[in-house]
């Protein structure tokens, strides 16, 4: 059972599931003997979502109850080298995922370059509510480390945007355009802080010598800098089903295309190209009929479940 948050989305209307993002960096031999443990106390504490574990540590975002949160939590720092686990909490009407996944992967955010140890180094962090003075100096170039689809939606005034499909492009990229920003104090951010973990870190190996971070990410900052002094134009994108939120972590304004997984805005809804779970402006050239046709059975289904007052769970679309 669900507990009642106490948390409201601003408007007066009170979010009942308390969501978790989080993530740690630090060395676990064996992921995969905690696979089984980990899943097992999420399913006792009534947790959904997915957690990520490799050796390098542990990603991912979960909701549940707040008190239930706290278990996941408590259990995720008594594993050793995880005591200083941190997580970010938002609110949602509704759990915003259908189940309970813990995976195993090489890492826990994919960038390919396996000698980089957050762990072990990392650029200098800068707290949300010094982050303003920071990016607003003439001698420091900010950086958005998130893939387009992430950008197109929100991001800093005046932040470079390197056009990234994922986040294995950043290292080309970077070798490509670095040299543009010498002499220069390279400032980063992304959604929750941990792209930029592995990236100021890679950074620094390649010799780059002052390099910083936003400390939690974009979720910290609208968590906490008032939208009157805020320098986050639009809205951020979250990997659930809330999509996007922006000031105060508050629900946004986007939907997901359950055809190619990008964020739509409101305008995007209305274009000719979107159908529901089958197409939209960015992606109705991308699939084949054949893919089209999978889709709309695909959604046939959903919406035979939605009526019937139950979760779908099947994957969203991909090309075949």
């Amino acid at each position: 059972m669900i507990e009642k948050a106490d948390i409201s989305s601003g408007d007066g209307e009170r979010l009942r599931v308390c969501v978790a993002a989080l993530y740690h960096f630090a060395r676990i031999h064996e992921p995969d003997s905690l696979k089984e443990s980990v899943q097992n106390v999420c399913d006792a504490a009534s947790v959904r979502g997915t957690l990520l574990l490799a050796r390098e540590g542990i990603n991912g975002t979960i909701a549940g109850s707040k008190s239930s949160i706290e278990q996941v939590v408590e259990y995720l720092r008594a594993i050793p080298g995880f005591s200083d686990l941190e997580w970010k909490e938002s609110a949602a009407a509704s759990m915003p995922f259908h189940r309970m996944k813990v995976r195993l992967k090489a890492e826990i955010v994919t960038m390919g370059q396996p000698d980089v140890d957050p762990a072990a180094r990392v650029g200098r962090y800068v707290a949300p509510e010094d982050w303003n003075e920071v990016i607003g100096r003439d001698d420091v170039v900010v950086i958005d480390t998130r893939n387009r689809y992430e950008v197109d939606i929100g991001t800093f005034e005046g932040a470079i945007d390197p056009k990234t499909d994922s986040f294995r492009e950043f290292p080309d990229w970077w070798t490509e355009h670095g040299t543009a920003f010498e002499g220069k104090t390279v400032a980063m951010f992304c959604t929750g802080g941990i792209r930029c973990e592995k990236t100021t870190s890679w950074l620094v190996g390649q010799g780059v010598e002052d390099v910083v971070h936003l400390k939690g990410g974009i979720l910290k900052y609208l968590e906490e800098i008032p939208e009157a002094d805020s320098r986050w134009q639009g809205e951020c994108f979250v990997f659930d089903q809330r999509v996007a939120v922006g000031h105060g972590l508050a629900p946004g304004t986007h939907e997901l295309c359950h055809a190619c997984r990008r964020p739509l805005s409101p305008d995007a809804l209305r274009s000719s190209d979107y159908e529901r779970g089958v197409s939209c402006s960015a992606c109705v050239r991308e699939f084949s009929d054949h893919d089209r046709a999978r889709f709309r059975d695909r959604q046939k289904q959903v919406t035979l479940a939605e009526k019937r007052g139950e979760a779908h769970f099947g994957s969203g679309a991909k090309k075949s």
